[in-house]
């Protein structure tokens, strides 16, 4: 799409792109996968969609500008996670873990890193496939915990050839790859500076597939997102180039912090998606059904102001999101803070939402055949993983209430 258009109309074509590409590519691509018996076999059942997405410059759609790719700013991507994730949760999923992987090299990466590293990912061909290894078994939350906390327990050391990484990984997305050989690029948080302060002692390193040393220990069979790769595995004496520290030694913490701030306002976006999904289908019913009385359900008043508050739920989610997106994308000091309610707020009334939804479908709703559990499924997924609404609270909300010069204006500018 050529820079010199309007951003408005802009927006409007990419949605448009974004939205028939899911009705005619996505959509029923879950359902198939989600038939297959194991994760390794529905992750793979989405592959050709994936490939597909690739072939027809979404990913690049994602990639900003400045490194080789079409996107100008986070409220692009927004447009993107809305539309693409109503066709398929599980492709989408894929292309943001891959988004997230890449977002080191994009924000904090050398030219020669983001010509090099970001290649594939600008091809337009293939299935290239990112991921950032932050999150490790037994929880990630206190990253830069004191002793006797662990924190990152991950460890890369310096050698004469660049860097040998020890370590595990978990609930990353799509880290193992297609064939469990490794993601394309892994960019891994660990521990390099072992006299330095727990806060100081953290990089970023990028591994290129093949990564001799990786081991899938397993696939997580997860509650939702069900054909979307969750792997837990080790990396065990794993090599990279010296020059593929992301940042400077030592300043993997603020490039993380960073890449999870846009990801959390993206997370306001997936629920707009779930929840928008989820009210189609209830409100047809609705619309539809009688339940053995003399005219469709949604002539009931408690019927109809429940699909009155759900869509007042949906509005008031996007708006938050891409409010939140723009402050990003124009720099405002209060984004942070914007981003953080995006995905609280959000993440928390999709389940609620998804929840009430299913009482107005009634049992029904509880039969597989039918799309709102599998929808529930995947929102319960939201306030869980990007840290947890738990920490996002505590970190991204708390500790701003409590900084002396916090103005609660701020976001009102």
């Amino acid at each position: 799409m050529a820079d010199d258009v309007d951003p408005e109309l802009r927006l409007r074509q990419l949605r448009s792109r974004c939205r028939t590409f899911a009705a005619d590519v996505l959509r029923g691509v879950d359902a198939a996968a989600c038939a297959l018996p194991t994760p390794e076999e529905r992750f793979a059942a989405t592959r050709p969609a994936y490939e597909h997405l690739i072939r027809e410059g979404f990913l690049r759609a994602a990639l900003p500008v400045a490194v080789g790719g079409d996107n100008h700013g986070w409220t692009e991507t927004a447009v993107l996670a809305e539309e693409l994730y109503c066709g398929s949760t599980n492709v989408a999923m894929t292309l943001f873990g891959t988004v997230l992987g890449l977002q080191p090299i994009v924000a904090a990466g050398t030219d020669d890193q983001r010509t090099r590293l970001l290649a594939p990912f600008l091809a337009g061909t293939g299935a290239p496939l990112a991921a950032f290894c932050s999150s490790e078994p037994g929880g990630s939350a206190n990253p830069a915990a004191p002793p006797p906390g662990d924190g990152v327990r991950t460890r890369a050391e310096r050698t004469a050839g660049g860097w040998v990484i020890d370590g595990r990984k978990k609930w990353v997305s799509c880290a193992t790859g297609w064939d469990s050989t490794g993601a394309d690029v892994l960019t891994v948080l660990c521990r390099t500076e072992v006299d330095a302060p727990p806060a100081a002692s953290m990089s970023i390193i990028a591994v290129e597939r093949p990564v001799p040393g990786l081991a899938l220990d397993r696939v997580i069979s997860s509650v939702g997102f069900r054909a979307h790769l969750l792997p837990e595995f080790s990396l065990n004496q794993v090599s990279a180039p010296q020059d593929n520290l992301i940042g400077a030694a030592g300043a993997g913490l603020p490039i993380a912090g960073a890449a999870f701030v846009g990801a959390s306002a993206l997370v306001g976006m997936m629920a707009v998606a779930l929840l928008r999904t989820a009210f189609d289908h209830a409100w047809r019913f609705a619309a539809t059904e009688s339940r053995g009385g003399v005219g469709p359900i949604l002539d009931h008043q408690a019927v109809g102001y429940g699909l009155v508050d759900a869509k007042t739920s949906i509005e008031a989610v996007r708006a938050l999101s891409l409010r939140a997106c723009w402050a990003l994308d124009t720099g405002r000091p209060a984004a942070g803070e914007l981003a953080a309610h995006a995905k609280v707020f959000g993440s928390e009334t999709a389940v609620r939402v998804i929840t009430d939804l299913m009482r107005l479908v009634g049992v029904d709703s509880y039969d597989t055949r039918d799309p709102l559990g599998n929808l529930l499924q995947d929102a319960l997924a939201l306030p869980l993983f990007g840290g947890g609404n738990v920490g996002v609270r505590r970190r991204g909300l708390h500790a701003v209430l409590q900084r002396p010069d916090w103005d609660p204006r701020s976001t009102a500018e």
